[in-house]
């Protein structure tokens, strides 16, 4: 018999039952690839993280994320969460840790402050695909339901990525983001096409001076029909307005504030910071909120 110690948080809010809710395996080291599965499945929520203690002398431990139906390399607001999580379970003073992901060790930084935290994630390197041809961006609008004068022209239809990659699709309403009524089913197939599971629309029709952009994001090809607020969708926006030249910014660093989840009632907010060096992003790193909803052992 296993003993599981697990969280369920909501990340980038303080509020619960907004933001992005994520489950935390706290000591999975004895999990199997098939439990770890068969546990994300039946927890059910967009991303199931896993830790475990270090394999290595380079790293604090290793971190792995499994959706409901297959292992992703990153994910955003399930480390929040699992940092937030470690942070609670063992008292956690500030500190950085770095674990062992699907696409490097990464430093997770742990910010203690009035007997709470928030969780700085630095991302993988930044890259970003060739713009799309017009054939396959109408399939892509087709299948989100925009047509082609819903497109912000100075945003081009592109792959970004900071391990797990997105689609960047800009558009010019807030009222048409939170309209949008896709076909799944086309998108999907699509991304076996593109090789690309994640489009993740966006817009700068904001009425509020702190937040830049509101977004949502459809990766049904990986089981989530929508993601509530998506890390590795905000981070990887901030370095394509950087290296499009579409943002202003000073001092080689550009920051933001992103908003998603308006439409399914679970808002939250990204902060997004790019370091640049020669124009083009260096590090991205994004900082966010959460809180328990609940913590649960699970005997198996």
């Amino acid at each position: 018999m296993k003993k599981l110690i697990t969280y369920q948080i909501d990340s980038f809010t303080k509020e619960k039952f907004k933001g992005n809710p994520a489950r935390v395996v706290i000591n999975a080291d004895e999990l199997t690839d098939y439990e770890m599965q068969q546990i994300a499945r039946e927890l059910n929520n967009s991303e199931t993280a896993f830790l475990f203690a270090p394999d290595s002398d380079d790293c604090d431990g290793v971190i792995r994320y499994f959706t409901p139906n297959t292992e992703v390399p990153i994910c955003g607001h399930a480390t929040i969460a699992a940092m937030y999580a470690k942070a609670i379970e063992e008292k956690l003073d500030s500190c950085i840790l770095r674990f062992k992901t699907k696409i490097g060790i990464l430093p997770f930084e742990i910010i203690k402050e009035n007997e709470d935290y928030q969780i700085l994630m630095t991302q993988g390197n930044f890259e970003l695909g060739d713009v799309f041809d017009s054939a396959v961006t109408q399939k892509m609008i087709t299948a989100l339901g925009l047509q082609k004068s819903d497109l912000d022209e100075k945003c081009p239809v592109q792959i970004a990525s900071t391990g797990h990659s997105k689609v960047m699709i800009g558009i010019k309403s807030r009222e048409k983001l939170n309209n949008l009524s896709p076909i799944y089913n086309d998108l999907a197939q699509l991304s076996n096409e593109i090789n690309c599971n994640g489009y993740f629309v966006f817009t700068f029709d904001s009425d509020d001076q702190d937040v830049l952009t509101y977004g949502r994001m459809f990766a049904p090809a990986i089981g989530i029909n929508e993601d509530p607020v998506t890390g590795n969708a905000n981070g990887p926006l901030g370095g394509y307005l950087v290296q499009n030249n579409i943002i202003d910014y000073k001092n080689n660093t550009f920051e933001f504030n992103g908003k998603q989840g308006e439409k399914i009632d679970r808002l939250g907010v990204i902060k997004v910071k790019v370091v640049t060096e020669e124009n083009k992003p260096k590090l991205i790193q994004i900082k966010g909120d959460a809180v328990v909803v609940f913590r649960a052992e699970i005997e198996i």
